[in-house]
């Protein structure tokens, strides 16, 4: 029986580790069928869990030849609920309801306690408090002390735990907690590629989890990439801001969308994806990207043409979150998602001239790099070649939207799991040379190994001189295969 093909398109996907999908056997053939990036998410679990999670990746990695970057997706402030007596209560509209930082004792159908303690203090009468993802809408009638008196506009089940918003923003909570500051040293004990943290509010959220990341993995020699994750009113008019202190962003539609409403999502989400692009940062669109598959074998079409959407903005990475960690269908998810990723961009229309209309680049390595598109782009090339240290080049060739393949040759393991990530972009480990000729037959070599060019064949290729230096790329030439 023939093996059945596999997508081939530049739109990465990140796959949520969970209950559903911590099995090697089945981690495997995700990544054989596109999973770039897989994602721990330390809202769940214990901190040996994600070590042995991590450990399994890396394995699974290694039997299919095939490296993938972790993600490391920080819980973030705890900004909910306390628990209840019966787990639940139900809320009527019109009714009085108190939330209490000071109670102690489990809530019943009038008050309940306050993880997040400081909710008094960030709310006033008039304030809109939205609970469960904005099923449950509570309007702020007074603040006396602890308690925070509102009257139900839109009720509903309402059970422990459950996550609160305010409308508009504004809740003062800290980007980064003491949990996340441990879970900060779980992350780099295994090297994670990316820290994605949660609700920033600005650069400096970004900044300070960048420098404690980098402090805990020193002894490692490692630096991941940062990963603001846009879910708060405030961060939007900061997100160039908050762009320049991160390596890239993620579109976190679920809480961003209880706090600015959801109509306005769709625009923003497609203002943060260009934004990302023209500032040289990845991107990840996330949040029920293919909901319903967690209990069906087949998405909606709805949820299709939102992928299909994401991958012709020019996303970087679509996202699985309980699809893959707890859904029926794991492994089909990602199969429906990498149909969806191929068919959109086989229906893009590259226009690279206008890319680069109007253009000037003050950097030898970034002109490198777009020379490289352009004169591939109108020689029909096979394939653009980037031989790289740090990971730089392709990034810059990654944000233009191009039909030829993009292969990254690099030493180094870290930065071939970290240019995981970058939409077009197939990074692949090979052992340096100092020598420049004998690196670029080495270069054509493992091409030719693996089929991605043959004889005939015209390819570009870019390096640095002399060879290892990070930054140094200053030379494009153009082959064909002898």
């Amino acid at each position: 029986m023939s093996t059945p093909r596999l997508p081939r398109h530049a739109t990465k996907i990140v796959a949520t580790l969970g209950p559903a999908s911590s099995r090697l056997d089945l981690l495997e053939q995700m990544i054989l069928h596109k999973v770039s990036v897989v994602r721990l998410n330390f809202s769940h679990g214990t901190a040996q869990d994600h070590i042995d999670r991590a450990a399994m990746v890396r394995e699974a990695a290694r039997r299919v030849g095939r490296e993938v970057a972790i993600m490391a997706d920080l819980q973030g402030p705890k900004i909910r609920v306390g628990k209840f007596a019966e787990g639940k209560v139900w809320l009527e509209p019109g009714e009085k309801f108190v939330l209490d930082a000071s109670r102690t004792e489990p809530g019943d159908i009038n008050e309940v306690g306050l993880d997040y303690k400081d909710l008094p203090r960030d709310v006033k009468a008039g304030d809109t408090l939205l609970l469960n993802d904005g099923l449950i809408v509570l309007d702020v009638t007074a603040v006396k002390g602890d308690a925070v008196h509102t009257k139900v506009r839109l009720g509903g089940e309402l059970s422990n735990n459950k996550g609160i918003n305010k409308q508009g923003g504004g809740l003062t909570a800290p980007a980064l907690t003491a949990k996340d500051m441990e879970d900060i040293k779980t992350a780099m004990s295994f090297q994670a590629d990316y820290v994605a943290v949660s609700f920033p509010k600005n650069a400096t959220d970004m900044e300070m989890a960048r420098q404690l990341c980098n402090v805990a993995a020193a002894e490692f020699g490692h630096k991941p990439g940062m990963i603001a994750k846009m879910e708060r009113a405030e961060a939007i008019p900061k997100l160039e801001d908050i762009l320049r202190a991160s390596d890239g962003i993620m579109v976190a539609r679920g809480d961003l969308a209880v706090e600015v409403g959801n109509a306005a999502v769709p625009a923003l989400q497609k203002k943060m994806i260009r934004m990302a692009r023209e500032m040289d940062k990845v991107v990840i669109t996330a949040t029920q990207m293919m909901e319903s598959m967690i209990t069906n074998p087949v998405p909606t079409r709805a949820e299709v043409s939102d992928v299909a959407n994401a991958v012709l903005d020019g996303t970087d990475a679509v996202m699985l979150s309980a699809e893959t960690a707890s859904g029926r269908y794991p492994l089909e998810t990602v199969q429906e998602m990498s149909k969806i990723c191929e068919a959109a961009e086989a229906a893009e229309d590259p226009h690279l001239d206008a890319d680069f209309s109007g253009q000037s680049y003050s950097r030898i390595d970034q002109s490198i790099a777009m020379g490289a598109l352009f004169t591939a782009h109108h020689l029909g090339a096979k394939a653009i070649v980037a031989l790289t240290e740090s990971g730089s080049t392709p990034l810059w060739m990654s944000r233009h939207r191009a039909h030829i393949p993009m292969y990254a040759l690099t030493s180094r393991l870290a930065t071939q799991r970290k240019m995981a990530l970058y939409r077009n972009v197939r990074p692949l480990l090979m052992d340096s040379e100092s020598d420049r000729d004998t690196a670029l037959m080495q270069a054509e070599a493992h091409l030719k190994k693996r089929g991605i060019v043959q004889t005939g064949d015209v390819y570009a290729i870019t390096c640095g001189e002399p060879m290892g230096a990070p930054g140094g790329t200053n030379m494009l030439k153009i082959c064909r295969v002898g």
